[in-house]
């Protein structure tokens, strides 16, 4: 019996070329707007946008949207989101602060 040679099973380093081929790096800085400001927009507007007119926006489901408004939108951008509820359905905008 001869001795078979193994390659060896562990992971090479990433190199800087293929450190530099993931997405972010990939997008430029003036990329234009993300989903995240697509909403803010939306509920920036002075009617504001009820949660099926940011689903549809985004693309997002409900519960993606609603973590958006709640993390996003008021913990790391300071926004002051304010609801209301008119008739059948509750509307979403960006209160202005004083």
């Amino acid at each position: 019996m001869t001795a078979k040679a193994t390659k060896s099973r562990t992971a090479t380093p990433a190199t800087t070329a293929q450190k530099a081929r993931s997405p972010r790096a990939l997008t430029p800085a003036g990329r234009g707007k993300s989903k995240l400001d697509a909403m803010i927009a939306a509920l920036r507007a002075p009617k504001g946008a009820t949660l099926a007119q940011l689903m549809s926006l985004t693309g997002w489901q409900i519960h993606s949207v609603r973590g958006a408004m709640s993390g996003a939108s008021k913990k790391q951008r300071g926004l002051s989101i304010v609801s209301t509820k008119p008739g059948a359905e509750r509307i979403y905008r960006i209160e202005n602060r004083k």
